[in-house]
């Protein structure tokens, strides 16, 4: 079998589609939201980190809650409010509420990208057969990144930020349109007793997963500052980055599925680490580029590697919550290390924030010691079947 994916059904290629037209509306106000807060409503540069970051809050409450919604009321529902809530919005950012209504439309925000992740992954990896749910992530991600690198060129061509929030709207209202045409085959359970979370098995892998992802509020608040002495080297460096990614989740996403998730787990984190490292003291901007480039490949496998190894040992009725728990742990590590990054940076320099990532990778890999070969079990293939979770309803 190749690795170009393959054997997906329509249903499946419609959340991929919705996916990617909900994010894509994210991605077209995002870049304009601050300027439009700092300039057009009047507020001061501590009014743009209260907007951009009460986001940050809600969608970690929110993972919370859409987990147990996708796994109570079925992932259609939960993906569909996602939307919903995204639609609301891009409404709330044209209502004349001023900073207020800002603030509104990123709770609105928060909520509804909690809700469209947990709903789509969950959805998505039951459609597609959980043997295949390392490339099925990928598919999910590639559609997320995809949407959010188009939403800036668009929101640039459309010109204006009420122009972009309007696109917001229409972007969630087609994608509305088009999930409401594909037949959901999960039926919750009709037993509403009660449920615990995964317990103790799912914080190895929250904790590598939080670890990994301390290097993006790195990458994207201070790659481009860091990389200034070489002029335009820095956006090449994140297009690099971000590139490298999308291609690599879409082609090589089945990686996971195909060898033990350990080699890919392994592997990526160590591109990922080298290229931390090679960008932090890059003499020459192609160095930079090409170690950017590294961290945006090595970072296409861990999330891949370390969700499909959880949701096969997660019972079915289980894994929305399994997700929106993996996912709330990547919104904590990220708002901890956005701020530890700007002390760092503050006070030795660019490149020891970058340093600092590469240090958080070293944390993930002795969290993923613990997922991959845990005490008392022994190692398994991806291919084969593993243990469920233990949960109230299969004691």
């Amino acid at each position: 079998m190749g690795l170009l994916p393959s054997g997906f059904g329509a249903r499946f290629w419609c959340l991929i589609a919705a996916t990617f037209l909900g994010f894509l509306g994210i991605g077209t106000v995002l870049p304009a939201l601050a300027p439009h807060v700092r300039h057009d409503l009047g507020g001061s540069d501590q009014t743009v980190g209260l907007v951009i970051g009460i986001f940050s809050f809600v969608a970690l409450g929110s993972r919370l809650f859409s987990g147990p919604l996708a796994d109570r009321r079925g992932r259609k529902v939960c993906f569909l409010s996602g939307l919903a809530s995204c639609g609301c919005a891009g409404i709330a950012y044209l209502l004349p509420l001023g900073v207020g209504g800002a603030c509104l439309a990123r709770i609105f925000q928060g909520f509804g990208e909690a809700c469209l992740y947990t709903g789509a992954a969950a959805w998505a990896v039951e459609l597609a057969g959980i043997h295949r749910s390392a490339q099925t992530l990928g598919l999910i991600s590639s559609g997320i990144w995809g949407g959010i690198s188009a939403g800036p060129v668009v929101g640039n061509w459309l010109g204006t930020f009420e122009r972009a929030a309007i696109m917001q709207v229409v972007a969630a209202a087609a994608a509305f349109a088009l999930l409401t045409q594909v037949r959901e085959e999960y039926r919750p359970s009709p037993h509403h007793e009660h449920r615990r979370w995964p317990g103790s098995f799912i914080i190895a892998p929250g904790v590598a997963i939080g670890f990994i992802n301390v290097h993006y509020p790195v990458v994207a608040g201070f790659l481009i500052l860091h990389l200034a002495k070489f002029g335009k080297a820095g956006p090449v460096a994140f297009s690099s980055y971000a590139s490298l990614i999308l291609m690599s989740r879409f082609f090589l996403g089945g990686l996971p599925d195909r060898i033990h998730p350990a080699i890919t787990f392994f592997g990526g984190i160590a591109c990922m680490a080298c290229g931390l490292v090679g960008v932090a003291w890059a003499p020459t901007p192609a160095v930079a580029i090409a170690a950017m480039g590294l961290v945006g490949f090595g970072f296409s496998f861990p999330w891949s590697s370390v969700a499909s190894m959880v949701l096969r040992r997660t019972p079915e009725q289980q894994r929305g919550s399994a997700i929106g728990v993996l996912t709330a742990f990547y919104d904590l590590f990220v708002g901890i290390s956005s701020l530890a990054a700007g002390a760092v940076a503050k006070n030795y320099g660019y490149p020891y924030a970058f340093l600092m990532a590469a240090v958080s990778i070293g944390a993930a890999a002795i969290a993923g010691r613990y997922l991959f070969w845990p005490a008392g079990r022994d190692r398994a293939r991806p291919t084969e079947p593993l243990e469920p979770l233990t949960s109230v309803a299969h004691q």
